[in-house]
């Protein structure tokens, strides 16, 4: 999931600023642009983990880091502008892209969403603002003195005990560089208003998703009159602990994947013993004795020698729930570890933790959730769940030792709202499943939500969803979709082999 604090101090002074066109000047090729009072030129946005690269213009707003010392220090957010041919109506409420986490940059996915956001980018700028403490938006990252990451022993058991005291030197490290109180999502949300004034705009709209639906309705809640539209996908209420029910997330979305592959004969026929049941067995197993596995690394084809643990099965599981397609591997992994053989389950493990290596900001992590997670989580009974309470007390493992800011007193109160708003969630979703965004839609009258079949977390790129986006920026009105043509979205069947699945 993924943050915002700004007062208004800050905002009244970039007001006072932003007294300017809100349209941008279409400059000659290679040239600065000048939108609103911010100077934008051209660059590349890149990413290990993109696929490919997108040109847009960049710019820096500086803004206070503790909004209530206007005076001390100063930070940098990072701004990209992908901009639209159009001149038209549209023109004058560009759409804030925000992204999620807690610690996900937003210019770091800019591959992914300039494709999904392609078609309301025809009448439309999309900006995307690195939320401070990701990206290049002072990051909170854990380097040495030489820029040197900071480390632990990943192959030790991973321990509450463990994260503290690596999040203790982390702190240590930052100490000179960032005050970790101010990286929340009030701030954020201030640091948002600040862009939208710089650029002489009077609405915009927002599209969030996961941690990013947080801002956005945090945003909403606080800035009313800037708000023309918003699009949340993968819904937070505001009254959830992020990282308290991931248990009972997890085990409805396992759940939810074996009925699958139940209702599928070739599949049901194929593995007799269902995933959730499957996943039981392998975990049960290692928990008993973790196993070294010869195995290939999918990345450098070398063979390499590990351990796998109950942890190493469990992560892979977590981590593959988010996206369907990689999800319908499990069964035939499983099953394969069950007989023993873990060198497909150790192959797919390396290439999904290299795959999400690096996307979110450990530090403003720490400091979103410590502020404004942790003191409201409230430890439930195990009971019969894949996932025990371990997995929230190592989410909270920091937060002791972390310097920690606040949250303001209506913080976790339901967004209630005009504004139209448009809730999406993924049906196999295991993190913010669709009865999140139905409780959220009980307080937004002109919201709707619609729920993408056989989807995991993230659904704005699924299907004809770019179009319907498009549509719903241009109408301002969620009821009147016609999204029918979602109904051709479907589960990805489940691999029976390593060839596929069965025709």
């Amino acid at each position: 999931m993924r943050l915002s604090r700004g007062p208004l101090a800050a905002s009244a002074a970039v007001l006072l600023l932003a007294a300017c066109q809100a349209t941008p000047e279409a400059p000659p090729q290679g040239a600065a642009r000048q939108y609103g009072t911010l100077t934008f030129k051209p660059c590349t946005l890149t990413s290990a983990r993109a696929s490919s690269n997108v040109e847009a213009e960049c710019a820096t707003l500086q803004v206070p880091e503790n909004p209530a010392a206007p005076d001390g220090r100063r930070i940098g957010l990072n701004i990209a502008l992908l901009d639209t041919e159009n001149e038209g109506e549209g023109k004058q409420d560009p759409v804030f892209f925000l992204a999620g986490g807690p610690g996900q940059s937003a210019t770091e996915v800019a591959a992914i969403i300039n494709q999904s956001l392609r078609e309301v980018r025809k009448k439309r700028d999309i900006i995307l603002v690195d939320q401070r403490g990701t990206g290049k938006s002072n990051p909170l990252s854990c380097v040495d003195a030489d820029g040197k990451a900071l480390t632990f022993d990943e192959n030790a058991d991973p321990t509450p005990e463990v994260m503290a005291e690596y999040a203790k030197r982390c702190a240590a490290a930052l100490v000179d560089r960032a005050d970790t109180r101010f990286y929340t999502t009030t701030e954020a949300i201030g640091d948002l208003d600040a862009v939208r004034a710089a650029l002489g705009v009077d609405r915009i709209n927002l599209v969030g998703g996961s941690y990013g639906t947080r801002v956005a309705q945090q945003y909403a809640a606080r800035f009313p009159q800037h708000i023309r539209a918003v699009v949340i996908d993968g819904v937070a209420p505001n009254d959830l602990a992020v990282g308290g029910d991931f248990a009972n997330t997890f085990e409805s979305a396992i759940e939810l994947q074996s009925a699958q592959c139940r209702k599928d004969a070739a599949c049901a026929k194929r593995f007799p013993v269902d995933t959730h049941t499957q996943l039981r067995n392998v975990i049960s197993t290692l928990a008993k004795a973790p196993v070294e596995v010869e195995y290939r690394d999918p990345g450098t084809a070398a063979v390499r020698r590990d351990p796998i643990s109950s942890n190493t099965v469990i992560n892979l599981a977590f981590m593959f729930s988010y996206m369907p397609e990689s999800a319908s591997l499990l069964p035939v992994v499983l099953d394969e570890a069950a007989q023993g053989r873990y060198a497909p389950l150790m192959s797919l493990n390396s290439l999904a933790t290299r795959n999400m290596a690096g996307q979110m900001n450990q530090g403003m992590q720490w400091s979103v959730i410590c502020a404004e997670d942790a003191d409201r989580y409230v430890e439930a009974p195990a009971g019969d769940r894949i996932l025990g309470p371990e997995v929230a007390r190592m989410f909270f493992a920091a937060c002791p030792v972390w310097n920690v800011g606040s949250r303001p007193k209506n913080f976790t109160a339901p967004l209630s709202t005009d504004v139209p708003v448009l809730l999406l969630s993924g049906e196999f979703d295991p993190v913010t499943p669709p009865r999140y965004a139905e409780q959220v839609l009980k307080h937004l009258p002109n919201g709707r939500h619609i729920v993408a079949k056989g989807q995991g977390h993230g659904t704005l790129g699924a299907g004809c969803m770019p179009r319907l986006l498009a549509q719903f920026m241009d109408t301002a009105n969620a009821k009147t979709l016609d999204a029918a043509c979602l109904d051709t979205l479907a589960p990805v069947p489940a691999f029976t082999s390593f060839n596929g699945w069965a025709p």
